[in-house]
């Protein structure tokens, strides 16, 4: 897939890389791909765990579009949404097959672990083919 991928994960510095994800793609004029990723909870093994697997799938898909929709305001970047089950670095890292560019969020908690990358940012940076791009977070003054 063409274009930038971008993780978003409904957190504060997910939004941050969507922004900048946008923006950039503005720039390139190229596609963004907001991608959202569900873990796979114990509870799918259950008979009702695919229905519960799908609602909150959806709700995933949702809240992404709800975020992409207020990043992308006013901008001109055409930014789709994929929602996918799975482990979220390993799911980004498909997802960014083929990519310009992956963009993920930082950690980023404050004080001596605000230097710690989070686990799926380390993972993409160590393992993807692409260009990969961690938005650190704001700084809290």
């Amino acid at each position: 897939m063409a274009g930038i991928v971008v993780g978003v994960d409904g957190s504060e510095n997910a939004e941050l890389a969507l922004e900048w994800a946008v923006t950039e793609a503005e720039l390139r004029n190229v596609p963004v791909t907001a991608v959202t990723v569900v873990p796979i909870p114990p509870v799918t093994l259950a008979p009702s765990g695919v229905a519960v697997m799908g609602e909150m799938l959806h709700a995933a898909e949702a809240a992404t579009r709800a975020a992409v929709e207020k990043v992308s305001m006013g901008h001109q970047a055409v930014v789709s949404v994929q929602a996918i089950v799975g482990g979220p670095a390993e799911q980004l890292l498909n997802a960014a097959t083929g990519a310009d560019m992956l963009v993920v969020g930082s950690r980023g908690r404050g004080g001596f672990a605000r230097l710690l990358l989070g686990s799926v940012s380390s993972q993409v940076v160590h393992h993807a083919v692409c260009p990969t791009v961690v938005v650190p977070a704001r700084r809290r003054t």
